[in-house]
């Protein structure tokens, strides 16, 4: 199927029959991707008063119970509320789903003990380009980001000169194939998430960040129609499946 869409006074065809699923689905047990120190997430038969929700086990259905932290165990987008005194819902917050996006590869570069993303190594990938949505992969990419357990390796993260010089390019949506764009231990200082979302300033509202990607190796970088697709949950986080779409110029 052949979409055509307008932008910007361009028009741009997409093939909707060929989509790349950036996201890290929920399974339970260990094997499933984790950080933050909590244990696995738990996918298992609900049971009550003798019934166990096991069609193999005599039931009708099956009929599970899903135990799960979105910033802990899957790909998920978030709000301002993750980091506001005051509730906000990413439900709320995030109205629209599709956005022009550019894919970018960076290899975190050494700082004293840490591996950043810096603002020089994104003013590269982004060149003069102006886009609604960023999509970070980082070097190495290897499919165990599916299944890795994060807590205590203190990943990779984005300086605050970094976001906020998203801020500056314009970039509503941030994804990334990290755990957190901050430090796993920073005293709660949070300083590439607070950047991003201008908190010191005029809070803005309508930017997400996604966190726990993994863009496979075949997607090149370049430009795509990104379709973010988020769980209906009031929360600050929801689970959420990020697809791409290649686009090209009619």
């Amino acid at each position: 199927m052949i979409a055509s869409i307008k932008h910007n006074s361009r028009n741009y065809k997409i093939d909707l029959a060929r989509p790349l699923d950036i996201s890290i689905p929920l399974k339970g047990g260990d094997k499933n991707v984790n950080a933050w120190y909590l244990g696995p997430p738990k996918i298992e038969p609900h049971e009550q008063d003798g019934f166990v929700g096991k069609v193999s086990e005599g039931a009708p259905v099956n009929f599970n119970d899903v135990w799960f932290n979105p910033h802990s165990h899957v790909t998920h987008t978030e709000c301002l509320g993750h980091i506001s005194e005051e509730f906000n819902s990413v439900n709320k917050k995030l109205k629209k789903f599709f956005f022009f996006a550019e894919v970018i590869t960076v290899a975190p570069e050494q700082q004293a003990n840490d591996f950043v993303i810096s603002e020089k190594q994104i003013k590269y990938a982004l060149g003069n380009k102006k886009r609604q949505a960023i999509v970070i992969r980082t070097l190495p990419n290897l499919g165990d980001k599916k299944s890795r357990h994060y807590s205590d390796t203190n990943p990779p993260y984005l300086t605050e000169a970094a976001a906020k010089y998203l801020v500056k390019k314009g970039v509503e949506h941030l994804l990334i194939d990290l755990p957190s764009v901050d430090k796993e231990r920073d005293g709660g200082e949070l300083l590439a998430h607070k950047a991003f979302w201008n908190k010191s300033g005029k809070p803005r509202q309508k930017a997400t960040i996604t966190e726990f990607i993994y863009v496979p190796n075949k997607v090149e970088d370049g430009t795509y129609f990104l379709n973010l697709q988020v769980a209906p949950f009031e929360n600050d986080a929801s689970p959420s499946r990020p697809v791409l779409y290649k686009i090209e110029t009619k």
